[in-house]
């Protein structure tokens, strides 16, 4: 390529270019001379704090300052002017801008001096870090939540400690950072850390008690690593406290600001500021001509892309587009060429940037017009927004795992409370402690009632993955229509009524167990998108092209014949098998009734605990009339039968509706003898006792102790239709 063709902004006027970033730069920047006065400001102070250009010039730099800090300014500026430096102001502080309409917001402050033939001028640059402490507060806000997020965040060194400082959780950022294996620092104290100065002058101490004190702690300063080696850090500490406000420990994050520090020692040794600004901003900056070709860039265009400077000079702006956008960008350069203005790209769309490797990540683009000696250019702010949609999408994983977690307390089953001492529970059990501590796919079958959910939960618990969640999804109360959204996530805007990003069951079991029940009633177009992800461990959210690797371990259940529903092609062969890897069949409570007193004691003790009652005996009669029934929704309809005799029952003494459990004798075939006939008969009269209603709390299906559709397929089944019982 030859001298003319690789032409870049070495030929432009500098202070042209400089001047075009200092006025376009994303920060807001104000000048001020020794006396405080405002001299010059750039467009993004208007923006930030409301007032024109014309309100500001001549001010003092008062104006922007909240009035309770306004006292003591004068005093600081006065230091500073004595001792002129490159550095950030109040360090260790939270500093704060005051908008034109009163409000306020938080900002970072980075002064530098600048010497003229008028006299010594400060510029101050100011950044709005709204959603930085946001995002901190969000992060700190909980254990639990700290905990679920720590895991999808490289970048940062975050861990939690007691509160006399020892390391009890290590994030992988914090092995990365550290250097620290967690078997190395967990139960070491934090001080650790820092440099031997510190330490002598207490400043792990005293950064506790200021956390303590105040909550939330910030502080900069070197840390030392494992190896030995020093690197400048952010450090945030925030105290952990339950419900009663004592203090239990501290949530730690620390960043690596190490490229910070160094960009601040080159600005300091810089006589060409407004350069040293380009170079070392923390976006992307690209300058390009009218045709799109690019003239220059910084270096932070090299490490977002992957390109060298050698290889992007002279090159079409659009190799850094994803291809399924470039047919589309010539045109909206050229609109914006036709209209130069500053002001973002595709605002209220998802931009995104196309590294060498063919990779593409998430940005927003300012752009602004400036003039040179060659022609007009445009300047490309790109700043990657990887790192905050990660924390978005762990902050929106957390939320959503958290729903499943408060679930889990809910959920009064556990492996403890399987009551049994029959040959058939015991089986089941010894089943369940050997597959457990596999990582196989397990089939749960039984009849409705039998306890398959408690049995799913209790592989889960003795597993291996117990420390992730169990999420779970009904395959029949879910619409078929919704279902493999709920199953598999979507994208915003995948289908109408798509206003956001979801997050599917199946992601959201990554590392743990997805609990698939009522596998049974599983649409068959979906047969064959579970299976492929089951096979090949990977997926993609509807609406997206983008593979999500996803590491499961499956246990479905159902109360139907899957083998008979593959011979009538209700049920995908290839499925089959591929659940029915391990399984376990759960005994009806008919054929285990040495239980039926153990089960009837339990649930009255449970529930005679939770309506306030005490009911100390039940009678022999009633407990024999429960042990011949053959109850057909089993333990859950054993359970809301004793349920509604506890609610009966006003004395010590159990009083049970068994006129509930009485067969009618009528004259009828010889196969009405059958357990089939009973249960019929026994269905019909709990029908006709609800005047025909079968869902809602007070339905036939709630007092069987079966769902709708499972008592909708067993009256098909047993053909009971309406007039039966209307």
């Amino acid at each position: 390529m030859s001298g003319t063709s690789r032409e870049n902004l070495s030929s432009v006027q500098p202070q042209v270019l400089f001047e075009r970033l200092f006025e376009f730069s994303p920060d807001a920047i104000v000048v001020t001379d020794a006396q405080g006065r405002i001299t010059h400001v750039n467009a993004q102070v208007q923006r930030d704090f409301g007032y024109s250009r014309e309100e500001l010039i001549g001010k003092p730099v008062e104006t922007l300052i909240p009035e309770r800090f306004r006292g003591a300014h004068p005093s600081h500026r006065n230091a500073y002017m004595g001792r002129p430096s490159v550095r950030p102001m109040g360090v260790g502080l939270e500093l704060y801008g005051l908008r034109k309409d009163g409000t306020e917001f938080p900002v970072d402050i980075m002064l530098s001096p600048i010497e003229t033939e008028q006299g010594p001028l400060t510029v101050s640059v100011l950044r709005d870090v709204s959603a930085r402490k946001k995002m901190e507060e969000d992060l700190l806000h909980t254990e639990k939540r700290f905990q679920l997020l720590v895991e999808n965040i490289q970048d940062h060194a975050i861990f939690l400690m007691d509160p006399s400082g020892h390391v009890i959780t290590w994030n992988p950022g914090a092995e990365r950072l550290k250097g620290y294996r967690p078997e190395e620092i967990i139960g070491r104290s934090f001080s650790c850390f820092h440099t031997p100065e510190d330490i002598e002058r207490e400043i792990p101490e005293e950064s506790l008690r200021l956390a303590a004190a105040q909550d939330r702690f910030e502080r900069e300063g070197w840390r030392v690593r494992k190896d030995g080696s020093r690197f400048w850090a952010n450090v945030v500490i925030a105290s952990i406290r339950d419900k009663n406000e004592n203090l239990i420990g501290f949530a730690k994050i620390t960043r690596d600001f190490t490229e910070r520090k160094k960009a601040e020692e080159v600005l300091r040794r810089s006589e060409q500021q407004l350069r040293a600004l380009f170079e070392f901003s923390p976006d992307a900056i690209i300058a390009s001509d009218q045709e799109g070709r690019i003239r220059e860039i910084n270096a932070q265009v090299e490490r977002f892309f992957g390109y060298t400077k050698a290889e992007l000079l002279g090159q079409s702006i659009d190799i850094l587009v994803p291809e399924r956008f470039r047919g589309a960008h010539p045109a909206h350069r050229n609109d914006y060429a036709d209209r130069a203005r500053v002001r973002l790209m595709g605002a209220g769309l998802e931009l995104y940037g196309r590294r060498k490797d063919g990779s593409e990540f998430p940005v927003d683009i300012m752009l602004g017009p400036a003039e040179t000696a060659e022609g007009r250019i445009v300047l490309s702010v790109i700043r990657d927004l990887t790192e905050k949609r990660e924390a978005e999408e762990a902050l929106r994983r957390s939320e959503q795992e958290k729903l499943y977690l408060e679930e889990e307390l809910e959920t009064e089953s556990r492996f403890e409370e399987i009551i049994g001492e029959s040959v058939g529970l015991k089986r089941v059990l010894k089943h369940v402690e050997t597959v457990a501590a596999t990582d196989v796919t397990v089939l749960i079958l039984g009849e409705t009632g039998t306890g398959k959910e408690v049995i799913a939960r209790a592989i889960h618990h003795l597993s291996s993955r117990n420390q992730r969640t169990l999420v779970k999804l009904n395959c029949a109360a879910i619409p078929a229509g919704l279902l493999e959204s709920e199953l598999f996530g979507h994208e915003k805007g995948a289908f109408t009524g798509a206003v956001d990003r979801k997050i599917g069951r199946l992601e959201l079991a990554h590392e743990g167990t997805l609990f698939l029940d009522e596998i049974g009633d599983l649409p068959l177009e979906l047969q064959p998108k579970i299976l492929r992800a089951l096979q090949e461990k990977e997926f993609e959210r509807l609406g997206s092209t983008k593979t999500i690797p996803v590491n499961v371990r499956l246990v479905a259940a159902t109360n139907r014949d899957l083998a008979q529903m593959v011979a009538d092609k209700e049920f995908r062969s290839d499925l089959y098998y591929r659940l029915r890897v391990f399984p376990i069949m759960l005994p009806p409570l008919r054929e285990r009734r040495e239980d039926i007193p153990l089960l009837v004691n339990y649930f009255v003790d449970k529930h005679s605990r939770k309506l306030y009652r005490k009911i100390e005996t039940v009678p022999l009669e009633t407990m024999r009339a429960l042990t011949r029934w053959d109850w057909p929704g089993n333990i859950r309809e054993l359970e809301n039968f004793i349920e509604r005799a506890v609610i009966l029952t006003k004395g010590p003494v159990l009083r049970a509706p068994l006129s509930e459990l009485e067969v009618k004798e009528e004259a009828t075939s010889a196969g009405d003898s059958t357990l089939e006939a009973k249960e019929r008969e026994h269905i019909l009269r709990v029908l006709r006792e609800t005047k025909g209603k079968i869902a809602g709390p007070n339905g036939a299906a709630a007092r069987l102790g079966l769902i709708r559709t499972t008592l909708n397929s067993k009256m098909k089944k047993l053909g009971i239709e309406r007039k039966d019982y209307i």
